[in-house]
């Protein structure tokens, strides 16, 4: 920021839009500072630069406290025509300007006016929260009522009812002692006030994407959560996914209806994949009168939430979006993890073991696992080590050759002399380049977008046979075992079930309290409000020069299959930005990621 405009002691960070490549279709960037004065507590001074953009809080303030911080919301422009680049409220007459409300600072986007901007507070010391919508940000003076968990007999030993307004959860625990507090996420929970009244509550809830274990059981746990802990009787079901909102009819949900659903995998909602039709989904949103929308769904179904957000906000609508991420693969950023990881990787035990058995039974015997993981290998990796009987393990992330000097076969023929069996552990998207003979393959993708994968599971087995009986002429065992589908069709284990009550009353806790567009998610094992945006923006991938892979390595003794250049390039490629720099500032690549991974 320009010194002229710059108040003299400020705690400040770059918008992540300086780094975002649609930032130049802004036509302008605002700043402001809060002023606490007598004369008016609430104002806010704009200032302009065509250069770039920055924002600025007191850091004097002593204890921070996030009610005495202003939030910076970007958002739509106003539709008054007046050129103020403000939006009105739905129930003010004329642009809202600021009229004594600090609650929105917005600029326009000529390219993507429906797309909002992150909300960012910062603080003292480098704290920065990554907040999430509120209903309040589009719609004003919504009534409040008491939260009536206050008068609910199970609550009445709990020390402190309501998570506190400043409450935040830091994205990263290890820090230096002299950085920055770095990156936060507002903490869930319940909250004192709440913007819906029980009786006027219509929620709904939808399934997208591939089954998972614990489908059931955050189905069960938000009606239940809505039912018993807010009073709330009206939950319709949306049948077959995304597509079901304006295809297909609706079931009512009670409790009696999903008491036992915990118990059965699977989804008794139905699920689909594709079918996001935003305007027709919002319509029918709108004509059914619901008002809470709880999405359960991987990255895709999140992205597609966080379209249906927007127009929502779009039209003005007192409906909260709250999404919970589902992906038994694991691959959602931010999040310790996502529910059903746990049963899966349980359930993987299971095959690993009956080709142990089988390999271990037979003379140069070599049973072949293939595991769930189409861009990640988190699956694969965390069942290899639990199980201690895999003597390879192979993942996307990872890439190997099967011929030469240190290649696969090479590893598999001196484990069978020194052993006489093997267990080999493939993630379905490994060696996806090496089976690239059917091009046709790599283009093709389902309704999703997810491209199509050749099976490397059979392809890798035939290889495996080929090169011994044909080029070694030594004799082979070899059991190929896909549990694939076995593993996505039962029901949570006793972990996962519990972790998917904590997903889901935290999401109701979420909508009643007014919030909306953000994902329930564990981070640092505290349940926190994340913003959509933070969740679609890139896939987590298992990093091979981290600890953990090389655990694995030093626990199968196999070669990483990476030449020394190789390793050098992906530590440079996998290095994670530190959110703590030596400057003391938070790095931009921790807000916002420039490429999402579709």
């Amino acid at each position: 920021m320009d010194s002229a405009l710059s108040p003299p002691s400020t705690s400040s960070f770059s918008s992540p839009l300086n780094n975002n490549n649609s930032s130049n279709n802004y036509s302008k960037n605002y700043y402001y500072k809060n002023n606490n004065n007598n004369n008016s507590n609430n104002s806010i001074n704009y200032y302009y630069n065509s250069y770039k953009s920055r924002f600025s809080v007191p850091s004097s303030a002593g204890i921070f406290n996030l009610r005495k911080f202003r939030t910076i919301n970007f958002d739509y422009s106003c539709r008054d025509g007046c050129g103020c680049g403000l939006r009105r409220s739905r129930r003010r007459s004329g642009c809202s300007k600021i009229e004594g409300s600090t609650r929105d600072v917005m600029a326009t986007s000529a390219s993507s006016p429906e797309i909002s901007k992150p909300k960012i507070v910062t603080g003292p010391a480098g704290y920065v929260l990554e907040d999430v919508p509120h209903l309040t940000d589009y719609i004003a003076d919504l009534p409040t009522y008491p939260n009536p968990l206050q008068d609910n007999p199970a609550y009445s030993v709990v020390k402190q009812y309501f998570v506190h307004v400043d409450d935040s959860v830091p994205q990263k625990i290890v820090v230096h002692k002299d950085g920055s507090r770095g990156v936060h996420f507002r903490r869930a929970g319940p909250r004192q006030k709440v913007y819906f009244d029980s009786d006027e509550v219509h929620a709904c809830i939808v399934t997208c994407g591939g089954l998972c274990p614990g489908l059931n059981t955050v189905i069960r746990e938000i009606v239940c959560g809505l039912y018993h802990m807010y009073g709330v009787k009206k939950v319709l079901g949306i049948d077959g996914g995304y597509k079901g909102f304006y295809a297909k009819n609706t079931v009512q949900l009670n409790p009696k209806v999903v008491n036992d659903i915990h118990k059965r995998g699977g989804t008794i909602l139905g699920t689909s994949r594709g079918g996001h039709d935003t305007s027709k989904i919002v319509d029918s949103i709108q004509d059914r009168g619901i008002n809470q929308v709880y999405i359960i769904g991987g990255d895709g179904t999140q992205r597609g939430a966080a379209v249906i957000f927007e127009e929502i906000r779009r039209r003005g609508l007192k409906v909260s979006v709250a999404g919970i991420p589902k992906t038994i693969d694991n691959d959602i950023p931010v999040i310790d993890k996502s529910f059903g990881f746990d049963t899966a990787v349980e359930e993987a035990q299971r095959a690993i073991h009956a080709a142990h058995v089988e390999a271990e039974s037979n003379e140069n015997g070599i049973g072949l696992v293939k595991l769930m993981g189409r861009y990640c290998g988190f699956i694969a990796m965390y069942a290899t080590l639990a199980s201690r009987d895999v003597d390879c393990c192979l993942i996307p992330e990872s890439p190997f050759y099967l011929e030469g000097p240190g290649g696969l076969f090479e590893y598999i023929e001196r484990t069978l002399k020194e052993n006489g069996h093997m267990v080999i552990v493939i993630a379905e998207g490994a060696g996806q380049e090496l089976v690239s003979e059917s091009m046709q393959s790599m283009t093709l993708k389902d309704a999703s977008g997810n491209k199509l994968l050749q099976d490397v599971g059979l392809w890798i087995s035939q290889k495996i046979k080929d090169y011994f009986s044909k080029q070694r002429k030594i004799p082979i065992n070899l059991k190929y075992i896909d549990p694939t589908y076995m593993i996505r069709a039962i029901p949570s284990n006793a972990s996962d079930n519990v972790y998917c009550t904590l997903l889901a009353q935290s999401a109701v806790h979420g909508a009643m309290a007014g919030y909306t567009g953000f994902t329930s998610g564990l981070v640092n094992g505290r349940q926190t409000y994340i913003p959509f945006n933070r969740i679609i923006e890139k896939q987590n991938k298992v990093v091979i020069t981290d600890r953990m892979w090389a655990r694995l390595l030093s626990s199968t003794n196999q070669p990483s299959f990476l030449m020394a250049k190789d390793v050098t390039q992906y530590k440079g490629d996998e290095e994670q930005p530190n959110q703590l720099l030596e400057n003391g500032n938070c790095s931009d690549e921790s807000f916002v990621s420039n490429d999402i991974t579709h």
